[in-house]
């Protein structure tokens, strides 16, 4: 985790409204520009066109994202948004703007963003990288807003700048690694090397059934193959499967005796040439929420694709 010494800064900016948003925002962009240091900035759509509009022509020096599409599962952010444009540009100071928790996050969804903002620290310590994460004071929840105090070392609003004297990331981990609700019915069965066949063809029915396309259902047996392949060879020798429909979403659930000791399990990029141990960034890539339970009693990776 980060230290008063290390390199790598990650400040929550507290904003209330679009002027205080601009002046948060547009000037740690242009000071980076100034210094010719590399800059992205991964935001909500209404907030990435507010940005763009408010750096004028100098957004062209920018890579912009919509963090909607970029980040809508917020494991997949770590890996394909931050370490992708840190990666990219290893020989000086980067800067990166991302905003992972909006008011439109469901709460569903919202357990995942929080412990991404605190695997952030873990997984850039070390690194001459600052990522200004902006939130909502207006429209955020108390909840959510605590929480960016415990996963942020430094807070910034239009008083100035602080040390945040809640900062504790792994609190915000281990308060959202909380067993899962079960569902009211769900298909299920048992996998091991003897029968990865029937897995994926029960992923088939069933993203078939729920109105998937054809190439949703593909990335659904894609994304059961790999959670229930990494329970045969990392939790035990087989996992149980379960897949359901909500109003909203397709869930598929693998549930093995492993448990995780990675805490960045599934945020690592792939390197050149790596064959192995890809399964579950594949998972983050194609799954629209990936949520995680581990513990003594095992590991439960539930993913879920939008209807």
């Amino acid at each position: 985790m980060t230290t008063p010494s290390d390199p790598f800064i990650h400040p929550a900016l507290f904003y209330r409204g679009p002027d205080e948003y601009l002046a948060g925002t547009v000037p740690f962009v242009l000071d980076a520009l100034a210094a010719g240091e590399p800059v992205a900035v991964a935001v909500p759509g209404d907030n990435l066109a507010l940005l763009r509009a408010g750096l004028g022509p100098d957004a062209g020096r920018v890579r912009l994202l919509d963090m909607n599409t970029a980040g809508r599962n917020p494991g997949r952010i770590i890996p394909g948004v931050l370490r992708a444009f840190a990666d990219a540009h290893p020989d000086g100071p980067v800067r990166i703007i991302g905003e992972p928790i909006w008011p439109d996050r469901t709460d569903h969804e919202y357990p995942a963003c929080a412990q991404h903002e605190a695997l952030i620290n873990l997984a850039f310590t070390g690194r001459d990288l600052t990522i200004l994460c902006p939130y909502d004071t207006e429209n955020l929840s108390t909840a959510a807003l605590a929480d960016a105090e415990a996963t942020h070392p430094l807070l910034i609003d239009v008083t100035g700048r602080r040390t945040s004297t809640a900062y504790d990331p792994q609190r915000v981990i281990d308060r959202y690694n909380q067993p899962f609700p079960e569902p009211a019915e769900a298909a299920e069965v048992t996998v091991d090397a003897t029968n990865l066949a029937e897995a994926r063809h029960l992923a088939r029915l069933h993203a078939h059934h729920a109105g998937l396309s054809e190439d949703r259902t593909a990335d659904v047996e894609l994304v059961v193959t790999e959670l229930v392949t990494n329970s045969i060879d990392h939790g035990g020798g087989s996992g149980r499967l379960r897949i359901w429909a909500t109003g909203e979403h397709l869930a598929c659930e693998v549930h093995d005796d492993g448990t995780l000791t990675d805490p960045l399990a599934g945020r690592h990029p792939a390197t050149p040439g790596q064959l192995r141990n890809r399964g579950l960034l594949l998972v983050n890539h194609m799954a629209d929420l990936v949520r995680l339970h581990t513990g003594p009693r095992g590991t439960t990776l539930r993913t879920y694709f939008g209807l």
